[in-house]
């Protein structure tokens, strides 16, 4: 038997179960996420511990992209009794509006840990660009 020795975690996870904050397909839960620019390319890493990659939903139309997981319970057998359940179960969304300067049609995903990582590069038609003068006077772009 596991012995709760948090009285402020227990009215938290009560408060969370009473409110309904666990995600349903209707109204998802938020998932944590952290963004950065590494190198050419943007990267968007989302924490899904306890998530199947059959679970996970992402799509991109236009500039919006989505991801979309659900952390079912595991299956038990009729003889186990749950003792403390607080890792949240449900529906998890998240939606990110991406720069017109990222190339969504070659966005790499990869999934290790819990950690659903998104790669995203930079365009080609973003990227700085040097001026040259040509010799009649006429600048000239090279890509």
């Amino acid at each position: 038997m596991l012995m709760r020795t948090d009285p402020f975690r227990e009215m938290d996870r009560i408060v969370q179960q009473l409110s309904g904050t666990s995600g349903t397909w209707s109204k998802p839960s938020v998932m944590p996420m952290d963004a950065y620019r590494e190198g050419d390319a943007y990267v968007i890493a989302f924490d899904l511990p306890g998530v199947s990659t059959e679970a996970i939903d992402i799509d991109v139309e236009r500039n919006m992209l989505t991801v979309k997981a659900e952390r079912r319970p595991a299956a038990k057998a009729d003889s186990v009794q749950m003792e403390l359940s607080e890792r949240p179960l449900g529906v998890f969304s998240r939606q990110v509006v991406l720069a017109d300067t990222l190339d969504t049609e070659r966005i790499e995903a990869d999934y290790e840990a819990g950690v659903l990582t998104l790669r995203i590069p930079i365009a080609e038609r973003a990227k700085p660009r040097k001026i040259s003068i040509g010799e009649s006077g006429r600048k000239q772009i090279s890509g």
